[in-house]
């Protein structure tokens, strides 16, 4: 199959999303080695820090919704680029000049989380304008193998960077990729419309949760949601349980910990998100989407079975490559089907309603999971939420959709 131009403008917004991609790889965990190597923090300094940036910025993020909406992205986009920039230099500013704190750490954690989720909504919107319907998956599916990519290459790397050149080295170049890519967006060039502007009682603090009203009135997007909150909250509720029980229980080395994992994963990852375009172009779109959606939910319990040694390791392997393989097929399109099934003037509110809600189901899934484990034991903590990912197909949506739903709700021209 050849390769499809999907032309010039969005060959800059691919570049721009690959550099801001690698260094997000690259600075993969470099909050939590600065808080253990440098502030000396400790397990629940370092939990605090993991679980608030997201928690917290999906809170911040729920008011950002209707103000993308009505604003054109590209400047949006540029705007969180440069936000996301300057609160990551500061750290290894601090860092140079002996300030650095972990209120620091949190807060810049915080606003990261914020921008990226603003960022999210808004290049999703733009995305939908620069693209042909026909031609999203082809670009989400582009986007999924750039993000597998750098999740197999930047932490190792990252990892690297930091024996060599310090602790702030990775973050620093995380910083450097978001100015990047502010530029790459910027090099885009054209004109982009201006929405309408807002009135003021559409931005009151009611029409804040329009984007999840939109979603649960739809019939695809709503199932499609639900199913995205469930597998996300638990396949990472499992994370940090698989660890401790490898590198505590099982006597895993570090090295091993990570090429089962990091490696399997991005392997997985880049071979699903290229074979979706083709699978789907066979067997079609909604079809693909079914298959991998319920295939994704078989491997995990898999895990609450890992045994010690080579074998233990091998099986850790071809589990996370399966199931990373199947959630590679199935994200292009997902964001491919929740882009399509959006109405034009719902988008932005669509997609902070959405990584709000998973933010937050991730959050809270975490926090009951490893008070599951604490009760019982890491492997049965597993074992639970494996039986629970058997289930979550049944929330997917069985019949295929038109080629955009009807807007389900009764103020469907709100920002016209």
């Amino acid at each position: 199959m050849s390769r499809q131009t999907l032309g010039r403008q969005f060959g800059w917004l691919w570049a721009a999303f690959a550099v801001s991609s690698y260094g997000t790889g690259l600075g993969f965990g470099a909050f939590s080695v600065l808080a253990i190597l440098v502030l000396h923090s400790g397990p629940t300094q370092v939990a605090v820090l993991a679980a608030s940036g997201r928690a917290v910025g999906s809170l911040l993020a729920v008011p950002l919704g209707p103000w993308v909406e009505f604003r054109r992205k590209r400047p949006v986009m540029i705007a969180m680029d440069l936000t996301r920039f300057a609160a990551l230099v500061s750290i290894p500013v601090a860092y140079a000049l002996g300030g650095l704190t972990f209120t620091q750490l949190l807060l810049v954690s915080i606003t990261v989380a914020t921008a990226n989720i603003a960022f999210n909504a808004a290049s999703g919107a733009y995305l939908k304008s620069l693209v042909a319907p026909e031609n999203l998956l082809v670009a989400n599916a582009r986007f999924e193998s750039t993000t597998w990519t750098s999740t197999m290459l930047g932490p190792p790397l990252g990892g690297a960077a930091i024996g060599m050149f310090g602790p702030v080295t990775t973050v620093l170049a995380d910083a450097t990729s978001y100015l990047l890519s502010a530029l790459g967006i910027r090099a885009i060039g054209g004109t982009e419309p201006h929405p309408a502007p807002a009135k003021a009682s559409q931005l009151r603090a009611g029409d804040l949760l329009d984007g999840w009203r939109y979603i649960l009135a739809h019939p695809t997007l709503r199932p499609l949601l639900l199913n995205a909150m469930t597998v996300n909250g638990l396949i990472m509720a499992s994370e940090p349980l698989l660890a401790v029980l490898l590198l505590g229980h099982l006597g895993f080395t570090p090295w091993q910990y990570a090429l089962a994992l990091a490696a399997s994963s991005g392997a997985g990852g880049f071979v699903g998100s290229r074979l979706a375009r083709p699978l789907a172009a066979r067997f079609g779109q909604h079809r693909v989407l079914l298959t991998a959606g319920v295939l994704r939910a078989c491997w995990p319990i898999g895990l609450a079975f890992v045994g010690p040694g080579v074998p233990g390791m091998l099986l850790v392997t071809v589990l996370q490559l399966g199931m990373v393989t199947c959630i590679g097929v199935f994200n292009p399109l997902l964001a491919t089907a929740r882009l399509t099934q959006t109405a034009p003037d719902r988008v932005a509110r669509t997609l902070t309603a959405w990584s709000v809600s998973t933010g937050a189901a991730i959050a809270l899934t975490t926090a009951a999971w490893g008070w599951v484990a604490a009760a019982t034991t890491p492997r049965t903590a597993i074992a639970l939420a494996g039986v629970l990912l058997l289930a979550s197909p049944l929330l997917l949506p069985r019949r295929e959709p038109a080629e955009r739903d009807a807007d389900p709700s009764p103020s469907s021209t709100l920002s016209a």
